[in-house]
């Protein structure tokens, strides 16, 4: 059996790759990087590897042969992202790969969000291509909320334009570790998993860890949407981005980033990382 890992020298796809190499052979493995270099690391450390990117049909068609189970983690490029993973879907079929996962977002076919459109047009590439797969629809990484953490306990604030809404938002290394268990084998063709953190939190509730973990008063301000991004491009975020995070924290706190389902402690086979103690880690 081999299996691949598609964008395996970001921080998932190398989390992946820790969590998979415990469940098959190293020798079993082939990471796709885009670069050379990126390459050599993993070739390092007895990967397979193959260099390809996701705009280039031929080179991912080549990389694919001989593939049977492939995880495709969604691209970095919002905007590119339907194209370029139309691209590896395509590209799988003409190789004959045996089945995909993909890293897909909360709700996707349904959820108002800006990055689900392209999570949306991935999912029907997939249900169109006969190919038989599995969604990993990923919520929140719980470092996503982390970013500004430094400000933060500074200036003894948070901000943010989610409300009262609940993330349900889980570590990385909790949805690599899913993704892993998905690649490595077992039931899982037209599975559709809504993967999110054991237990929600608000803005309020989020700066109340930080204020705990720091040792140092922390509140959370809660801003109008246009108000929040006139704030994020002051902090140097480019304008399309701070777009999208604006968007997220609004949809946020419509509830689209909540879920209780708990299924992807399910299939952990044990409890998520609570928010508090991914925050004293980070701190």
């Amino acid at each position: 059996m081999r299996y691949m890992v598609t964008g395996a020298s970001g921080q998932l796809g190398s989390a992946v790759l820790e969590q998979l190499s415990t469940r098959v052979a190293k020798s079993d493995i082939t990471a796709l990087v885009r670069r050379e270099a990126a390459a050599t690391a993993l070739a390092a450390q007895s990967y397979g590897t193959a260099v390809a990117s996701y705009d280039d049909v031929e080179a991912l068609t080549a990389a694919f042969k001989g593939v049977d189970r492939l995880l495709l983690i969604s691209g970095s490029e919002v905007g590119q992202r339907a194209r370029q993973h139309g691209n590896v879907v395509a590209a799988a079929k003409a190789a004959g790969v045996g089945f995909i996962a993909y890293t897909s977002l909360l709700q996707a076919t349904v959820s108002p969000m800006i990055l689900a459109v392209e999570h949306k047009a991935t999912e029907e590439a997939l249900a169109a291509s006969g190919i038989p797969y599995a969604l990993l629809r990923n919520g929140w990484y719980s470092e996503n909320m982390l970013g500004g953490l430094d400000y933060a306990v500074e200036h003894g604030a948070m901000i943010g334009a989610s409300g009262e809404g609940r993330y349900a938002s889980a570590p990385r290394a909790d949805y690599a570790e899913a993704a892993a268990i998905v690649l490595a084998g077992g039931d899982h063709a037209g599975k559709v998993y809504e993967l999110a953190g054991d237990a929600g939190y608000t803005g309020a509730e989020l700066a109340a860890m930080v204020a705990i973990a720091s040792g140092k008063p922390v509140a959370y301000a809660d801003l109008p949407p246009a108000e929040y991004k006139a704030a994020l491009v002051g902090a140097g975020i480019p304008d399309g981005f701070a777009d999208v995070l604006v968007d997220s924290s609004v949809r946020a706190g419509e509830g689209w980033l909540d879920d209780q389902s708990k299924t992807l402690s399910g299939l952990l086979g044990r409890p998520t990382e609570p928010m508090a103690e991914t925050v004293r880690k980070a701190l």
